[in-house]
């Protein structure tokens, strides 16, 4: 397969979030000045316009919320949507049980957009038992299903995402483009290749739903995962979309997995034409370089993030703690408590030790901006890492943390999880950018496979 024609992207979606949330700050003055800060009408607007706007501001909806609550304002069901959408967001459990709550109260839980918005924040919270009783409670439609298929793909339970797709179909609800995508989800991270590649031709031959590129996307990571790298590659190749890098950089990931150089390189490669690599490319082939033993490998990507200033996205995690969401950053000192969040981290770390916990060390350091496994490194304290010690330090004994992270988790705080899971018997649930994990006694519900 020959390399793709360079092609620039412009991300005008990106520019089109930044000026709708500059024209939101400036309506929310707006609204203050004018005093119309109670009105029940406005404030339900202000906080569909933060929770839908896709840029992190569902900390800010959900503030306005506490704004309402103290000035008694009520809520009707388009606020509880944007509400659960932002508790949804950001993993804030404690709060969306409590706008379930509110939702009872006010006889909303059998309009099935208020149900819709539960069973997603629910799933997306880490709760399946929730989501899934809310779902047997209400009236269903198509987004009823789609939501649980999600759920449990993304939760990497691709049994489950079968066995609602099948019940789905059973109760004559035809599925679409978001109901095949949670269903190849599932079957991608629990290892199901067969029964994957299965439903995604059956997506055109039997149910006339034509592939996306998330679909696409979704069995280039299959393959990749299972190793079967060159089949990865063909489908990427019989694909429309090789012009686009979301393939590529699921390909180059799986190649880290694999460490296979050769299928690495044609990835980035590909990358390059089409100027879309970004410092988190480069680490990924420094990190199959490093495996390979190639110094210059290391090297080279090392002066490619300098010269060219690549940059990108740092990562965060955020945590709910008694209703209130706390959000970290890589060796983070700005929290109120980071004195005491970094002495509990030296405790935690210690008795992870002593359970098994071996700290990774990276063969290699960038220096700069970076992501995900350019921060693998033993002088950074990882934001989960922070978010963890700060749960286990304010929460009972016993309680589940459950952790939203931007990124993909890196290995080395995978291991860490575990054994922490394992020494503090502490369920801990983390979200990142790919999936679920659910760790508890020192297992992974991924089996390491992610």
């Amino acid at each position: 397969m020959g390399l793709s024609s360079p092609v620039h992207h412009r991300s005008d979606s990106a520019c089109e979030r930044i000026k709708a949330l500059k024209k939101c700050e400036e309506v929310h003055g707006s609204i203050i000045r004018s005093g119309y800060e109670r009105d029940v009408v406005v404030c339900t607007g202000l906080v569909r316009c933060y929770g839908g706007n896709g840029q992190g501001y569902h900390q800010e909806a959900l503030r306005i919320y506490d704004n309402m609550t103290n000035e008694n304002v009520g809520v009707d069901g388009f606020t509880l949507v944007g509400l659960l959408s932002s508790c949804s967001h950001v993993g804030a459990l404690n709060m969306g049980v409590k706008l379930h709550r509110i939702a009872s109260e006010i006889g909303l839980l059998r309009n099935v957009f208020v149900g819709n918005a539960l069973i997603d924040m629910y799933a997306k919270c880490g709760n399946l038992d929730g989501a899934l009783e809310v779902f047997n409670g209400m009236p269903r439609d198509m987004f009823s299903w789609n939501s649980m298929i999600v759920g449990f793909g993304v939760h990497g339970f691709g049994d489950e995402a079968i066995y609602f797709f099948n019940q789905m179909l059973e109760a004559g609800v035809r599925p679409n483009s978001i109901a095949f995508l949670g269903l190849l989800c599932g079957c991608s991270h629990q290892g199901l290749v067969e029964e994957g590649v299965e439903f995604f031709h059956q997506m055109s031959s039997k149910f006339n739903v034509k592939p996306g590129i998330k679909h696409f996307g979704c069995i280039v990571d299959m393959y990749g995962r299972a190793g079967k790298l060159e089949k990865a590659l063909e489908i990427i190749g019989d694909s429309p979309w090789q012009d686009d890098p979301v393939l590529w950089r699921i390909l180059l990931s799986s190649s880290k997995i694999h460490k296979n150089v050769v299928i690495g390189e044609i990835a980035m490669r590909n990358l390059s034409q089409l100027g879309a690599v970004n410092a988190g490319d480069c680490v990924l082939l420094a990190t199959i370089y490093a495996g390979d033993n190639d110094e210059q490998g290391v090297a080279r990507m090392r002066k490619l993030i300098k010269n060219q200033g690549i940059k990108t996205t740092p990562g965060w995690s955020w945590i709910e703690v008694s209703d209130q969401v706390h959000r970290f950053v890589v060796d983070d000192k700005s929290h109120p408590d980071s004195g005491m969040i970094y002495q509990k981290l030296e405790e935690v770390t210690h008795k992870a030790t002593m359970a098994g916990y071996v700290k990774g060390k990276s063969q290699f350091i960038f220096h700069g901006s970076c992501s995900e496994e350019c921060l693998e490194s033993s002088s950074t304290y990882h934001s989960e890492k922070l978010a963890i010690a700060f749960g286990l330090a304010k929460t009972p004994e016993g309680t589940s943390l459950r952790i939203v992270k931007n990124l993909r988790v890196c290995r080395d705080c995978h291991e860490f999880t575990k054994f922490v899971s394992q020494a503090f018997n502490r369920d801990i649930i983390v979200r990142d950018r790919l999936r679920f994990h659910h760790f508890k006694g020192g297992l992974c519900s991924c089996r390491d496979y992610w």
